[in-house]
């Protein structure tokens, strides 16, 4: 009895140290302080689904894909802030980066969080601009034959830098396997 008693106070210890380290983390993005260096960057938002995450950004690891969790080493980095009280709540994170040309990889879950959809995006971002990646469906407006209008309309993705899209992806649907790939789109 005593030994079962043991293994519930240490798995109970297990417990608490792992969520000790969730909320030291999100404590740590709500206590960034801005600096005269971090005022001028790019923010870079996500939006449209009911969740996306930030996997990526250069070779930064933001939340890991398979576990869910948010890297230290981008905390460390300054780069991610908290838009919302918790880090469990969906859209939680944006990005604070400084000016350049970057990579950014965004997961967006556009019908569940078991099924993701994964954005490359190599962009110049500019400083004191806030860009916005916003998923949408492309909503067909043309009445043709049942046939043509079966396929799930494409996915598309604006990057939007304040209220302007500045670039648009869009990810057809292929009829012989069901997939795709985001395509650039001329706006």
């Amino acid at each position: 009895m005593v030994k079962v008693f043991r293994q519930l106070a240490v798995l109970g210890l297990v417990v608490n140290a792992l969520t000790a380290c969730q909320s030291v983390s999100t404590s740590q993005i709500k206590n960034v302080k801005e600096t005269p260096r971090t005022e001028t960057n790019a923010l870079i938002y996500c939006a449209g689904t009911a969740n996306c995450e930030f996997e990526r950004w250069n070779q930064i690891e933001i939340v890991n894909a398979k576990n869910k969790h948010l890297s230290k080493k981008a905390v460390q980095n300054g780069i991610v802030r908290l838009q919302t009280q918790s880090l469990k709540d969906a859209n939680a994170l944006y990005l604070s980066v400084p000016q350049g040309t970057h990579e950014v990889v965004i997961r967006f879950y556009p019908v569940s969080r078991d099924k993701a959809e994964t954005l490359h995006v190599i962009h110049k971002f500019n400083s004191k601009y806030r860009y916005t990646f916003k998923m949408y469906r492309a909503r067909g407006k043309n009445k043709d034959t049942l046939l043509k209008v079966s396929p799930p309309d494409p996915l598309c993705v604006d990057l939007k830098r304040e209220q302007k899209t500045i670039r648009r992806f869009c990810k057809p649907y292929n009829v012989l396997n069901g997939l795709g790939e985001f395509v650039e789109q001329k706006i």
